[in-house]
């Protein structure tokens, strides 16, 4: 599992060279897949922030301070995760910064295994996160017939019951039924519905 993860980007953004090459050369150690950037915009220009992942914040840059690259990616419902990590922090930055969603707050020097750990739960808060935006964007798609049949096959009615209860023939049923399955990347109705679950 921790591979899988691990195969996700992890992005440092940091004003300061020597720590960017530090983290780098730290995280890459452990087996992260690591891209470094000196300042938030250059970040936010070319990272894909819509895709599961993990980004160390530094708090204090120019250009952009931490919390504000933070404000855009929740402005844009991104899927990353957010560490801080900081040579100035205090209590009150970090209870904002956690409050905002962070998934951890560190202050500089970090312990390489503490922020390999805390990486490793936002990678896996973000994929879960990514995940459930494909499906509610799939879900979005749905015509109001497919919405109403998913509800059906999830009541765990089969294919003539629900063309019974709708007035429409079982092959209409099967088409629809072929459609909600490749939406939602499922193989089963178990798994459609484990993605209607998610989605409520």
């Amino acid at each position: 599992m921790s591979e899988a993860l691990k195969s996700l980007p992890v992005y440092v953004v940091d004003d300061d060279e020597s720590i960017r090459d530090s983290l780098s050369f730290l995280l890459e150690e452990h087996g992260f897949n690591v891209t470094t950037y000196e300042d938030g915009p250059s970040f936010l220009n070319t990272a894909d922030i819509k895709v599961a992942g993990c980004v160390v914040l530094d708090s204090r840059m120019p250009l952009m301070r931490g919390q504000q690259v933070h404000e855009y990616l929740i402005a844009e419902h991104s899927s990353l995760a957010v560490i801080y990590l900081t040579g100035h922090g205090d209590v009150p930055m970090a209870v904002e910064a956690l409050q905002s969603g962070a998934v951890n707050f560190f202050q500089k020097p970090v312990k390489g295994n503490e922020l390999a750990e805390a990486i490793l739960v936002g990678l896996n808060a973000s994929q879960s996160k990514a995940e459930k935006s494909l499906h509610e964007e799939a879900y979005r798609s749905l015509t109001q017939r497919e919405k109403e049949i998913l509800c059906l096959i999830i009541e765990g009615k089969r294919n003539q019951r629900i063309a019974d209860e709708l007035c429409i023939a079982v092959r209409t049923v099967e088409v629809h039924r072929a459609s909600l399955q490749k939406k939602f990347s499922a193989k089963t109705v178990a798994e459609l519905a484990y993605v209607y679950g998610l989605l409520n």
